[in-house]
């Protein structure tokens, strides 16, 4: 009797061994994430930026990446009409060359970056944004480029009842530029708040807390050219 008590008291340590959740071997990730360290950023070169091309074949060229692990690197480009992307008219994925040659409509500005990804998938920033012009039939004046948010940072969140609200823009023809300033809580906004301004800033007073307020600027030469910039949007505090 003795004996099979023996052996009972040893066959239920070995079960409380194996049942102890102090040597379990934890689940692997099932999506790790890819080790290593990115490719550096690519920097455009040509087209220059703010450039007018009297051709629309052209070719876009960019400086090589480098990969901290010596990885191999494949680069991403876009065109769009607008300098926020949401209108890519071009994208080429897994180039392996620094140059593009891309048929462009005429009378058009355009906005292109590039990104560069390494064969572990680990992508850089995008670039600077670089803006061009393709020289239209008989055109005599080019539309201003759209107008690039400086401050406050989009969708950001501000404390105080005011702000100064400032922008950049250019001019392929190197026009005489005045700006018409947007700004209110419906997006798109509605009112405007200052016209014909010559500054590239504009302080925005008397602001309710708690608020989401939309903003945009309205671009004009000296010729009669009007573009309309996309809209921006901050949050007070």
């Amino acid at each position: 009797m003795k004996k099979y008590l023996l052996i009972i008291a040893v066959s239920l340590g070995i079960v409380s061994c194996s049942d102890s959740g102090d040597d379990s071997i934890p689940n692997p990730d099932p999506n790790p994430s890819p080790s290593g360290s990115a490719p550096t950023v690519p920097s455009l070169t040509e087209p220059t930026d703010n450039l007018l091309c009297i051709d629309n074949n052209l070719a876009f060229n960019w400086g090589a990446s480098t990969d901290p692990d010596g990885d191999a690197v494949k680069y991403t480009m876009e065109i769009s009409k607008d300098n926020q992307f949401t209108q890519v008219t071009h994208r080429f994925t897994n180039l392996t060359s620094l140059t593009k040659t891309v048929l462009l409509d005429k009378a058009v500005a355009y906005y292109w970056r590039v990104k560069a990804t390494d064969s572990k998938s680990l992508s850089s920033e995008y670039s600077s944004v670089f803006k061009l012009y393709t020289e239209g039939q008989g055109e005599e004046n080019h539309l201003p480029f759209s107008p690039v948010i400086i401050q406050p940072a989009l969708n950001s969140s501000i404390q105080g009842n005011s702000v100064l609200l400032s922008w950049g823009a250019t001019d392929v023809d190197k026009d005489a530029l005045n700006f018409d300033v947007y700004l209110d809580t419906n997006n798109p906004p509605v009112s405007t708040v200052i016209t014909g301004h010559t500054g590239k800033s504009y302080q925005a007073t008397s602001l309710a807390a708690n608020t989401t307020y939309y903003w945009k600027v309205v671009v004009k030469d000296d010729k009669g050219g009007i573009t309309i910039g996309q809209v921006w949007s901050f949050e007070t505090e």
